[in-house]
């Protein structure tokens, strides 16, 4: 596995490669999740297989920000220094609402709670952009 993910380099369109690769196949497998008659193994391998190709984006995230200059990392430093934080907020909020009232999983169920981590992401990134230009 080492020797996979030191291979990866992508630049540009590489990363969207990734990224698209791994979106398809979260899509795939909640699809296959979503079916019936499954054995539990089966299901349990389906819901694995996005895992690898998410690390293998995230490892080529993690080495693209390394080839930026100081201000870029900067700015993606504030960037993941503003989502951390507001993603504990929500899950912490949603944590405490859960003990007063039952929430729907059908709203707030985890795969429900990653789109608001990357607007996060990508809000604290339109911040510090704008704080540094």
């Amino acid at each position: 596995m080492r020797k996979i993910l030191e291979k990866i380099q992508p630049t540009g369109m590489g990363y969207g490669i990734m990224a698209a690769s791994f979106i398809v196949a979260y899509f795939v497998a909640r699809g296959v999740l979503e079916m019936e008659g499954l054995s539990d193994s089966v299901r349990v391998l389906v819901a694995l297989v996005p895992v690898p190709l998410f690390i293998c984006f995230v490892v080529g995230f993690v080495r693209g920000i390394r080839n930026l200059d100081e201000l870029e990392r900067r700015i993606h430093l504030e960037a993941l220094a503003i989502a951390f934080p507001l993603t504990l907020i929500l899950l912490f909020t949603l944590g405490l609402l859960q003990l007063a009232v039952q929430l729907s999983p059908d709203d707030w169920s985890y795969r429900h709670l990653v789109p608001f981590v990357v607007v996060f992401y990508f809000g604290g990134l339109a911040f510090a952009r704008r704080k540094y230009q």
